[in-house]
């Protein structure tokens, strides 16, 4: 049993599909199938079912997962830390989308450099397939993201809530206009659109990022809606202004974490999180 094969079937967990794990390793499905059936073999079990809709982990499979977390973890961990200087007694690694790099965690790494300088920080930028696929695999140990799945051996706990409202680069706009930008803020962001927006054409510009929304409205003039602390410092700069009278939209954002891990620091990063949402919660109270 190697690495190798515990991360290809922590993959193929993570995506429920041979092929779409191949993908994702950026392998050949019969990479992927040679290795689990080598692990199978080693296991004398099967792990997955295999079928049209995909893969699902057997008993033996779902017995096996938090073995398969541990290994990959384990090499991990020890690649970081045997790597640290002297100074450092441990490491964290830390994904999020990319509105929650604005403002909030950036908040938090300087509340974990105050409080545990000792502590080397690995800040990543991902979108919540990857995150989750990072978690699974033990490679990420705290996820923060808008839309995530549940998976065994994961914890998903609700931070706070964004609030999205509309905003343009005109003062006197009333709604959505023709060079409004439509970013993917998920399915909830989707229905809850719709509904206040019914009469409303598609959209010519499409964003799946709120950071990349601003970029071109500022650029190019037009509206979109973005997470109002997102917002707040264009609008104090006056380079952006709320729209009157439009709707605004709640947007849960979620932290996940392993249920059960090794890494010392962990517990610290959490209640970190947890203290900022906190504060970030009372501000829009």
């Amino acid at each position: 049993m190697d690495i190798d094969q515990a991360k290809t079937f922590l993959a193929i967990t993570a995506q429920g599909s041979f092929l779409e794990a191949a993908r994702q390793l950026h392998l050949t499905q019969s990479t992927v199938s040679a290795r689990i059936l080598r692990l199978e073999d080693e296991l004398g079990t099967r792990l997955f079912t295999r079928n049209r809709a995909g893969a699902s982990l057997t008993p033996a499979g779902r017995r096996f997962l938090d073995y398969a977390k541990r290994l990959v973890l384990t090499a991990e961990q020890a690649r970081a830390d045997v790597g640290l200087p002297q100074r450092y007694r441990a490491s964290v690694r830390i994904g999020g989308r990319t509105a929650l790099w604005e403002g909030f965690l950036p908040q938090w790494v300087g509340w974990m450099r105050q409080r545990a300088n000792d502590v080397v920080i690995r800040s990543e930028i991902g979108f919540e397939d990857d995150l989750m696929r990072r978690l699974i695999e033990g490679t990420l140990d705290v996820g923060l993201m808008y839309t995530p799945t549940h998976a065994p051996g994961l914890i998903v706990e609700h931070l706070f809530d964004e609030t999205l409202v509309l905003v343009s680069t005109r003062a006197d706009d009333t709604g959505p206009g023709e060079d409004y930008i439509y970013v993917e803020w998920g399915p909830g962001f989707y229905a809850q659109h719709a509904q206040s927006y019914p009469e409303l054409e598609g959209p010519g510009q499409i964003v799946n990022i709120g950071w990349l929304g601003v970029q071109l409205t500022l650029v190019n003039g037009g509206s979109c809606f973005l997470p109002a602390r997102m917002a707040a410092p264009f609008i104090a700069e006056g380079r952006l202004h709320r729209v009157a009278g439009s709707p605004e939209y709640t947007h849960p954002a979620y932290m996940v974490f392993p249920r059960r891990s090794e890494n010392p620091v962990l517990a610290q990063a959490l209640a970190g999180l947890r203290e900022l949402a906190a504060a970030e919660s009372g501000a829009h109270t």
